[in-house]
Formats: C-alpha cells, sequence, structure tokens
C-alpha cells in the first residue's frame, strides 16, 4: 500500500524513435520537483510493461496514476489498472503527460503538448468520471477482455495505424508518419469481407475499414463523446479514387460522416461475427484476430485528470 495516498505514481514510456530518453524525463522530474509534486517513478522496459506496472501501481494502493506516454502506453495503463486487484477503480484518477507520436485522446481533451502546462493541469486536479471500451473475445484458451479508451479500428484503419508505428521510428514526426503510412496503403482500396451486428442490425459486404470509438477515432467518429455511456460507429464501404480524396478532405475537417459512402451508427454493444484478414487495432495497440468480438461501454468507469 502507498504510505502517501496523495502521492503520484508515474510510469514513464519513452517516445518512440527518440534518443534524448533521460535528458526529457530529467527535465520533466526537474519540474515537478520545482512544484513540490510527491511521486514515485517507474520506467517502462518495452512492450508490454506499462500495463504490468499499471496493474502494480494500483495493486499498491496509488490513487493517481500519470502516464508519461502517448495512446497505445495510455491503452497499456489502463488494462494494467482494469485488470488489477483494486476494488473501485473509478476512484484512481489516471492523468497524462502527452509524449509520443499519437496523442490523439489528449488531444481530444485539449491536454497541452508542453509538459510544464501538463503537469500544472496535474496539480490542479481537475477530475471527470469517463468512460471505458471493452473488447471481449475467445483466443482458443481463454476469454479475454481488453479494454480501450478512444476507438477500435478493423480494416484499412488498422493498417495504418500499424504502418505508422514502423515508419515513426524512420520518420520520427507524427503527420509525417501518418501521412506516409496513408499513401502506402489508400491506392490499394483492399476490402474485406465483414459480417458485424449493431443495435440488431446485421451489416455484411465488403468494407474497406470501420471504427468504433468512445472518443473521436482519429477523426472516425467525430461526434462521439467518451461520457454519454454510448459507442459511436462508422463504416466505409468501397470508394472510388476521386471520393477516396472527397473523404480525407472531410475527415480532416471533421466532416466524414457526412460522406455518402460512410454508415454512421451509436450503440452501446457491436459483435464483429467476422472481418477476414482484417487487421485489428485497440488505441494503437494491434490485436490477434478471434472472432466473435464483442464490443461494449462501460460507462463512467474510470477518472481522468482534465484541463
Amino acid at each position: 500500500m502507498s504510505k502517501e495516498p496523495d502521492k503520484w505514481g508515474i510510469i514513464y514510456n519513452p517516445k518512440a524513435g527518440t534518443r534524448k530518453v533521460q535528458k526529457r524525463w530529467q527535465e520533466i522530474k526537474n519540474y515537478m520537483d520545482s512544484r513540490a509534486v510527491a511521486y514515485d517513478y517507474v520506467q517502462s522496459e518495452g512492450f508490454g510493461s506499462v500495463e504490468r506496472l499499471a496493474g502494480i501501481l494500483a495493486d499498491n494502493g496509488y490513487r493517481t496514476i500519470v502516464v508519461v506516454g502517448g495512446d497505445g502506453a495510455l491503452n497499456d495503463a489502463i488494462n494494467g489498472i482494469m485488470h488489477a486487484g483494486a476494488e473501485h477503480p473509478e476512484d484512481i484518477a489516471l492523468g497524462i503527460i502527452p509524449n509520443g507520436i499519437g496523442n490523439d485522446f489528449a488531444d481530444y481533451w485539449g491536454m497541452s503538448q508542453d509538459y510544464k502546462e501538463a503537469v500544472d493541469c496535474l496539480i490542479r486536479g481537475r477530475r471527470r468520471r469517463i468512460d471505458v471500451g471493452t473488447c471481449q473475445y475467445y483466443d482458443g484458451r481463454r476469454h479475454v477482455t481488453r479494454y480501450f479508451l478512444n476507438a477500435i479500428n478493423i480494416g484499412l484503419g488498422a493498417r495504418i495505424v500499424k504502418t505508422t508505428d514502423q515508419c515513426k521510428r524512420f520518420w520520427g514526426v507524427k503527420y509525417l508518419s501518418y501521412f506516409m503510412a496513408f499513401l502506402s496503403l489508400i491506392f490499394e482500396r483492399k476490402l474485406y469481407r465483414m459480417h458485424l451486428k449493431i443495435n440488431g442490425e446485421h451489416v455484411r459486404g465488403r468494407i474497406m475499414t470501420v471504427c468504433i470509438g468512445s472518443a473521436t477515432g482519429y477523426g472516425q467518429v467525430p461526434s462521439a463523446v467518451p461520457y454519454n455511456g454510448w459507442l459511436d460507429v462508422s463504416v466505409i464501404h468501397r470508394p472510388e479514387l476521386r471520393q477516396l480524396w472527397g473523404g480525407l478532405w472531410m475527415l480532416i475537417q471533421g466532416r466524414i460522416l457526412n460522406h455518402r459512402l460512410v454508415n454512421a451508427f451509436r450503440t452501446r454493444e457491436v459483435k464483429v461475427l467476422r472481418a477476414q484478414s482484417a487487421a485489428i487495432d485497440l488505441d494503437g495497440r494491434i490485436l490477434e484476430r478471434h472472432f466473435p468480438l464483442n464490443i461494449s461501454i462501460l460507462h463512467e468507469a474510470i477518472t481522468l485528470i482534465i484541463p
């Protein structure tokens, strides 16, 4: 048990592709020390360690867990907290100091990329209960539950996330990496045979991409709100090349749901019965394909420190 209930438990996840790992942390540490923040600190040691460390902090009584990282690290942390033995995970306050190539969830809340402003936000401690998405499936040996805060992508969206993760290690710049990944895949216009069940309606056919989001899902579900107890879903069918570029422009403007090839839904549960050969990601973490997937939402299941 943490001896000091107000002490933060901090997980530092170094930004991928940067050589200034310790320098970045030292700057953050020095600023927190100057603000007299009480904290304990651990650094992730590779893929999967953030989830393990978040679980350890939750099990040891830390009521404020701060992730210094991006969307992927945040996803690992929420899984660690939700799988830990804490009796009331909603009483744990999750804080973010953005430090990743992708910070879509932090951007939704208007969290500053400047670490000093992010730390000041955490000190002010304004809190809000938010929703946590769940994805359940059977992997052939056991029933598995994975959690997410932002979105699940199936098809093209997941492939772009996967390719971006590979590109960012070379390009090192978020938007350039995303654009190069988009260009490398978009001309394929590959379709996947999918079968979804949404609000009792069966959605079948050859589909390019599906986004199921509690938050904006990298712009694909721009009307999603991560505290209303609902999931937003966008289903994009095969566009012609001209429609594709138009759709990209509408995505940038936040109007993708107005595209005539996009079907939009709002629901509390989605069943993915089939998505043949399609990649799947949760908040930037690639998920092994196991069907059916039962995707739902836990209303106000965790507390977030917000600006």
